[in-house]
């Protein structure tokens, strides 16, 4: 190591070294009597309404991945059966032929639609927005 490259550790416990040091500060001026070294806190009021002073942007959230999937039914079997599956088994769900299937994102349902083709991908149309209060209710 050359006189004007500094090692990495000595910095480091440098460092560790001064902080110990401000932590021991206030409690040595404690206990010699210099007076009150903590303040009363003050908080501003919460609203439920965006003050103008804070304004949440989205923009910070809206790269975000999320999971989106398409469900077209569910079912429950026990092992025994499961393990017999193999190719052209058919497993019936528990939804009826054109009923809506559900759009989770997250995992969470946020919609229902109807399955769509295009240029022979298979898509959804949506045909009902859950609402915000009918997730939370679905939710207990």
């Amino acid at each position: 190591m050359s006189d004007n490259e500094v090692d990495p550790n000595e910095a480091l416990a440098d460092e560790w070294a001064a902080a110990l040091e401000e932590q021991d500060e206030p409690e040595a001026v404690a206990e010699a009597g210099a007076g009150e070294l903590a303040e009363s806190a003050t908080f501003n009021e919460l609203s439920a309404e965006p003050s103008t002073q804070g304004e949440v942007s989205l923009d910070a959230i809206l790269d975000v991945p999320v999971t989106i999937s398409m469900e077209i039914g569910r079912t429950q079997i026990n092992i025994r059966n499961l393990l017999q599956l193999n190719q052209g088994s058919v497993v019936e769900l528990d939804r009826l032929a054109g009923e809506p299937m559900d759009v989770m994102v997250n995992g969470t349902l946020i919609a229902q639609g109807e399955v769509v083709v295009v240029n022979e991908k298979f898509g959804i149309r949506l045909t009902d927005i859950i609402s915000p209060a009918d997730r939370v209710k679905r939710l207990h």
